[in-house]
């Protein structure tokens, strides 16, 4: 039997495993269960993939997304490893001799969604021929408490018990808070397993979050426009919260001359599929789609992600963001952020979750005030002016520095103010809102603050109120940071529901009471310096781990590379990303190799690949 490290080498092109793939890899091969939360990037695949290779027997791969399952089978097949699926895509008649492939030993990993393991063909393949190991992935999706519950999930447990001989199973998500990883462990009854819990830090991502204000170039589609320029001639997904939206940003980046496509569930499947492929194909530079779009989705060229509108919660911001970099390389994860993005999202929790089926009233309660809570640290991230890399890694129960040095909030020049009086002033209004029964939103608050003459404040009587226009010479701007900055504090409270109301807490009163001080950090500057960076800013191990280090790169060489790998990739029908990675191609225009030899000591070259696509790489090389 190869050794695992022989078949990294051989069909994969690898010389070691990353940090905690060996471990994984030993473990499933030692007979053990094993659960592994691992950021988007970090090669999760690998560590199912080599001991299916290592095993006598085959491998089922549980799988979410039919297109995961396509861009799997489809890299697997290049690096000369037979492998399949089976989902609606395929005729009938094609998902029989694709099980009868698996039967005859012929297929090794065979990719299926959870749904498919209840179909007769299917039970009866695994009756007779049981898999050696059954890998779970995006296992997220098998908790209550996730951002992404699917019941048909909670069928794996089951199917694993009613086989022959209980195989080893493997579970792997890329986001879990502890409540979710002791979840899937108990849903998926794993015996004694390996837990890791990788490092959710990617150096090479730059998180930001920016505030646009009004419209034109400070707006939100001037930033987008102004990204998109920085990125130009790269590849970039932008989120958005609705439909609509995913359509009037898509149209507006179109008119602007860039090259864009969009992606949502209100598409045929047969726009949606080809809208896909042309931005997995570098045929469209920019998809602009819901969150319906990109898990499963292995484009490594990403060099940006930018959210449009505020995430529901960090789990999924943090998987969306992920998408970016994971070839290595710097990319942007940029968040436009405005207030008025949290009451969008609370409709969208509320009606989704009240209209999903089969879910009793007070799981129904529980599920939306967790989702709340979500969104509620989610706009934190949004509005704190901490390191923006700490408050993920924390979220993720991972000790994180105080300063990283390459977010935008550490970047940004920061001043220690005292906002103390202007706290109060804002907690005594919403006070004395409530000592009259009333409760207010974020926009009445400030106008009261400022004594605005707005038709519906005088109606209401706000203006008798004795906060009425004691801010009238600070900005709605500050006011609104304030504010924010006492709802982080938890000092205020954002009660959520169809109009969203601002709520004094009692530790607001403990703040008046004692005469407690608040200091923040207030940005010096609204807008910031923007340099490029070299790779080699993101820290010289990650540097060392992906190129030969202190080679120069011939640029030219590199984009003559580029411009042979996308010819063969179109002669192929695959991505151009499968034939190589850009940091593989990198790494051939700083070591010009000559000979097959030399070709497979370049990382992400193995031995099916150099034989493929080695001699013209060579001569193009040579030439």
């Amino acid at each position: 039997m190869l050794q695992s490290v022989d078949i990294l080498k051989r069909y994969f092109g690898y010389d070691s495993f990353r940090p905690n793939q060996g471990q994984i890899v030993d473990a499933i091969l030692a007979g053990r269960d094993v659960l592994a939360i691992m950021p988007t990037g970090a090669g999760k695949s690998i560590c199912y993939q080599v001991p299916a290779l290592a095993l006598d027997g085959w491998t089922l791969v549980v799988s979410p997304l039919i297109s995961l399952m396509k861009d799997q089978v489809n890299a697997l097949e290049q690096a000369g490893v037979s492998a399949g699926f089976v989902n609606s895509t395929l005729s009938v008649p094609a998902q029989m001799q694709v099980l009868d492939a698996v039967a005859a030993g012929v297929v090794r990993l065979l990719y299926v969604a959870p749904e498919r393991l209840g179909a007769p063909e299917f039970e009866k393949l695994c009756q007779e021929h049981p898999p050696v190991l059954v890998a779970v992935d995006e296992a997220h999706c098998i908790s209550r408490w996730g951002q992404d519950f699917r019941p048909s999930y909670m069928g794996i447990a089951g199917f694993v018990s009613g086989l022959p001989q209980r195989p080893v199973v493997a579970a792997f998500t890329a986001t879990a808070t502890r409540r979710v990883r002791e979840d899937i462990a108990a849903a998926l009854e794993l015996h004694d397993p390996l837990r890791v819990i990788a490092s959710f830090d990617r150096p090479n991502l730059h998180f930001e979050v920016r505030r646009p204000q009004g419209s034109g170039a400070r707006g939100k589609d001037g930033q987008l426009k102004a990204i998109c320029r920085k990125h130009e001639g790269q590849s970039g997904i932008v989120y958005c919260t609705s439909r609509k939206s995913v359509e009037l940003v898509c149209d507006m980046l179109n008119e602007e001359g860039f090259s864009a496509t969009r992606y949502h569930a209100g598409l045929a499947a047969g726009e949606r599929k080809a809208n896909q492929d042309d931005f997995v194909y570098d045929r469209k530079r920019i998809m602009v789609a819901t969150n319906a779009f990109g898990m499963g989705i292995d484009k490594s060229n990403v060099s940006f992600i930018v959210h449009y509108n505020l995430p529901l919660d960090v789990e999924s911001y943090y998987q969306e963001a992920g998408r970016a970099g994971r070839d290595g390389e710097p990319a942007d994860c940029i968040l436009l952020y405005a207030p008025k993005d949290v009451r969008t999202c609370e409709f969208l929790l509320t009606n989704g979750i009240e209209e999903a089926p089969g879910i009793d009233a007070p799981t129904r309660a529980e599920l939306i005030a967790r989702a709340m809570e979500r969104l509620k640290r989610m706009t934190f991230y949004a509005t704190t002016t901490d390191c923006l890399r700490g408050y993920l890694l924390k979220y993720f129960d991972e000790a994180a520095p105080g300063y990283c040095g390459h977010c935008g909030n550490c970047e940004t020049k920061f001043e220690e103010q005292d906002v103390t009086v202007e706290a109060q002033k804002i907690l005594s209004c919403v006070y004395r809102l409530g000592q009259r029964g009333r409760i207010a939103g974020r926009s009445m608050i400030v106008d009261i603050l400022r004594g605005s003459k707005n038709a519906k404040l005088l109606e209401n009587g706000y203006d008798e109120l004795s906060t009425y226009g004691i801010m009238a010479d600070v900005s709605a701007r500050r006011i609104r940071f304030i504010l924010d900055v006492l709802v982080e504090h938890e000092l205020l409270f954002v009660d959520a529901g169809k109009f969203p109301t601002v709520r004094f807490t009692p530790q607001a009163g403990e703040f008046l009471r004692n005469r407690e001080t608040l200091s923040v950090k207030v940005p010096k500057e609204t807008e910031r310096e923007k340099r490029e960076r070299e790779f080699a800013h993101v820290g010289k191990s990650a540097a060392a781990s992906t190129s030969p280090a202190d080679l120069p790169m011939d640029e030219a060489l590199f984009q003559r590379l580029k411009e042979l790998r996308a010819r063969l990739a179109a002669e192929a029908g695959i991505p151009a990303y499968i034939v190589f990675h850009d940091r593989t191609l990198r790494e051939m225009a700083q070591r010009k190799p000559s000979t097959e030899d030399e070709l497979l000591q370049v990382s992400g070259v193995g031995e099916r690949k150099a034989a493929q696509y080695g001699p013209a790489f060579l001569q193009a090389i040579k030439d």
